[in-house]
């Protein structure tokens, strides 16, 4: 695959319709781990990563608050360890 002078490349329709990518949709480059990589902007994976951020985020607070100010670090080590 050749990348043209304006930086473009022609994503085959087989690797388009694997990713989800649907056409005039939107895409998203980052690299990882060394390797380009390019999603769909607003793909499936996508929205549940996020989602599943927003629960983690909405637990943490509801938890805020919530431990005993009381109890130091080694105290906490302390009862953990002796279970």
């Amino acid at each position: 695959m050749r990348v043209t002078a304006k930086g473009q490349v022609t994503i085959p329709r087989d690797l388009r319709e694997l990713a989800g990518i649907e056409l005039n949709s939107e895409v998203i480059f980052s690299v990882e781990g060394g390797k380009l990589v390019v999603a769909p902007k607003n793909g499936k994976q996508q929205i549940e990563d996020r989602q599943r951020l927003d629960r983690f985020v909405a637990t943490l607070r509801q938890l805020e608050g919530s431990g005993d100010q009381d109890v130091d670090a080694d105290a906490l080590m302390s009862m953990t360890r002796d279970r």
